[in-house]
């Protein structure tokens, strides 16, 4: 099977591209480095000339409602314009568990593009997948002793595991399937706390809690699944271990 995958050089699309090649599939990387824009539609349609399936993983970090909205609508209307114009069979999307109890701007967009899968011209599956075990790692990348923590509760998941859940699914069209978590509850602060001392990083962490509905939804339960779901079997912990032997090996 060739396969595209959009956004296939960021922090899950590698592994879907690894993973499609592990099982011995064709990988075709939809990214600018690839000649690809996902937002005006450049090289798309040349790019999937011969493609069975997509998975789309791209993403923006939109805080603001009209700029995610604007991305995830124009990318998803771009793949399954030019995905229908080269005979694609399939378009397997990621999304996130919680987005309808948590209206912020991010959330609001990947709900866009949900839309659009789901009433497309191509048949199409959705997984939704919890926060990834490297979410709070970019809070802590940023200038200044001080790192503000939003407070959540959350099933952390190793991208490893959901890159290899999207590459089972690409085989046939399944709608809205079941979401993929990790295999444990954690806080976000006691996350964020973990990752500050495997990474040797003294920054004073500061857990606040969103104002409003958004924030008790976080801290509430709201991006847990709701039902059943499939069960990623890589620990937080593992990821912790990981980590550490990664800030190690460059010292």
């Amino acid at each position: 099977m060739r396969v595209a995958v959009a956004g296939g050089t960021g922090a899950v699309g590698r592994h879907v591209v690894a993973e499609l090649e592990r099982t011995g599939q064709d990988a075709v990387v939809l990214s600018r480095s690839t000649g690809v824009d996902l937002t005006t539609g450049a090289g798309l349609a040349e790019r999937l000339k011969g493609c069975d399936a997509i998975i789309d993983v791209s993403n923006r970090v939109a805080l603001r409602e009209k700029a995610a909205v604007e991305f995830f609508g124009t990318v998803t209307r771009n793949l399954l314009d030019a995905g229908v114009r080269a005979g694609v069979g399939h378009l397997v999307a990621l999304s996130i568990v919680g987005l309808d109890e948590v209206d912020t701007g991010y959330y609001k967009g990947k709900r866009k593009q949900e839309e659009l899968v789901g009433g497309g011209p191509l048949p199409w599956t959705i997984l939704r997948a919890t926060q990834f075990h490297e979410f709070a790692e970019p809070l802590l990348d940023g200038r200044g002793p001080f790192v503000v923590v939003p407070k959540m509760l959350c099933r952390p998941v190793a991208t490893l595991d959901v890159a290899a859940r999207l590459v089972e699914l690409v085989e046939r069209p399944g709608g809205l399937v079941q979401p993929i978590a990790g295999p444990a509850e954690w806080r976000m602060e006691e996350m964020a706390k973990r990752i500050a001392r495997a990474r040797g990083d003294r920054k004073v962490l500061i857990p606040v809690q969103l104002p409003g509905r958004v924030g008790r939804a976080m801290t509430g339960g709201a991006l847990l699944p709701q039902g059943p779901f499939s069960e990623a079997p890589r620990t937080f912990e593992e990821h912790l271990a990981d980590l550490e032997a990664r800030v190690s090996s460059r010292r």
